[in-house]
């Protein structure tokens, strides 16, 4: 029964449409109208249609207010759906052609910046990262040159511990020079290292100068210049010339201690002027025979003059001994022809003849300005101790003074000068030896 009224009505209800499967809920609708009475379709059907008609009408309302801005937003997104759905069916076709350049382009860059490739931009990047990796160890090498110069400028205050670091720092930079001679950072932190040692050999040849130079003292300083050499020597031969004396360290001594020698000497230049006006004005007036006549100011040069050089001379020559002592000799090798080029001697075997004929021309000069005996016998006494303290490091020039021309009058003094000391020589060595002897 339902179904012949839907049918019958759904011409009706939708003229001009194809038939379609029947729709459940209007079967629902027609088989419940048709189990009604007649009576009841006429009075209560209208009044239950016109009850929900005013439900559904309420609904729409509440749901119009309560969602009118998306059903308006969705209104014009469907409006505009049928635009978007083109122009993306458009945009997929492009992507389509475009992916294959795309896979070639990502296989091109995995070829060409593969780990195992060789490229420049590669190799840097390698290079940044691992200079990224070890910048602390490149900021402390690049911190070795500043912290030698640092320990090598405050080795005044603890002389044998910052000369030892900075032996220990040098050694080390030039170990690592040769580990890594290309390297151009090592290279530039070497040459700042070379740098720094010739200044700590400069202020160690300084301290050889000094005026109050310690026999301790010497032996600390030449230790560090025998480790010193090497560094500043590329070619790490440290003889000089044949002449030995350790790598010339005896030479540089010997020339440090005489510059100290010649700066006293110069000191007594004050002195020196008032002896030369006193022998000028004894030559414009020369004395009467037999009068004494001044030489007061040249009395007391000499005396300061020979006094200074006592002691230094003394204590170099004996210094030079204790630091280098003497080594064996070498036996020679046998050959036919005689060697033209002898091996040079030992600078100390020339030192004493150059600092003894300093003397000697300043006694030949100033000793006839002294005309008082008294004073030329106690000046006279004064170089023959001299001559024998030198004499017990194998350097006594008493001989030597036998060449100043005293005059003919002054021959007699000078023998009974030279008489009077050797008197009171012997004297004085027996003693000593009788000393030895009750010690013994």
């Amino acid at each position: 029964m339902a179904d012949l009224l839907y049918e019958l009505l759904n011409p009706t209800l939708s003229p001009g449409r194809q038939s379609s499967p029947p729709d459940p809920i209007a079967l629902q609708y027609l088989t419940g109208l048709a189990a009604q009475p007649l009576s009841q379709l006429e009075t209560t059907e209208p009044q239950t249609l016109a009850h929900d008609s005013h439900s559904l009408l309420l609904s729409l309302q509440g749901l119009s207010q309560r969602s009118h801005k998306t059903i308006i937003s969705s209104s014009e997104s469907h409006a505009t759906l049928g635009r978007a759905l083109p122009a993306l069916a458009t945009s997929i076709s492009d992507l389509k052609a475009v992916i294959p350049k795309l896979d070639d382009a990502a296989v091109r860059f995995s070829t060409t910046y593969h780990k195992s490739a060789d490229n420049d931009i590669l190799r840097a990047r390698r290079t940044a990262l691992l200079l990224s990796r070890n910048v602390e160890r490149v900021v402390d090498l690049l911190d070795l040159p500043t912290l030698l110069s640092s320990t090598i400028a405050t080795s005044s205050s603890s002389l044998t511990a910052n000369y030892a670091s900075a032996l220990d720092l040098s050694s080390h930079i030039r170990r690592l020079h040769s580990l890594h001679p290309d390297s151009a950072i090592v290279s530039s932190v070497s040459l700042q290292a070379d740098e720094a040692m010739q200044l700590m050999a400069k202020n160690l040849i300084a301290s050889l100068r000094s005026p109050n130079l310690k026999l301790t003292s010497a032996l600390r300083t030449i230790s560090w210049l025998k480790r010193v050499i090497p560094d500043l020597n590329p070619s790490g031969d440290t003889s000089v010339n044949g002449a030995g004396d350790n790598g010339g360290l005896g030479a540089l001594f010997l020339i440090c201690r005489l510059s100290t020698l010649m700066n006293m000497l110069e000191a007594l230049e004050p002195l020196r002027e008032l002896a030369d006006q006193e022998r000028l004005r004894q030559q414009q007036n020369p004395p009467s025979s037999g009068a004494w006549s001044g030489g007061q100011q040249t009395e007391r040069y000499l005396k300061r003059y020979v006094e200074i050089f006592r002691e230094q001379s003394f204590a170099i020559v004996s210094m030079f001994k204790s630091v280098f002592p003497p080594q064996p000799a070498k036996e020679r090798p046998t050959s036919n022809a005689e060697d033209p080029l002898q091996s040079m001697p030992s600078t100390l075997s020339t030192f004493p003849l150059h600092i003894i004929e300093m003397l000697i021309e300043t006694l030949r000069t100033y000793l006839p300005s002294v005309r008082d005996q008294a004073s030329r016998d106690s000046l006279l006494t004064q170089v023959l101790y001299c001559a024998g303290s030198l004499g017990r490091l194998g350097g006594d020039f008493g001989i030597l003074l036998a060449s100043l021309d005293f005059g003919e009058n002054l021959e007699d003094e000078w023998v009974e000068v030279v008489r009077r000391h050797r008197v009171m020589a012997g004297r004085l060595e027996s003693i000593v030896g009788a000393k030895e002897k009750t010690s013994a």
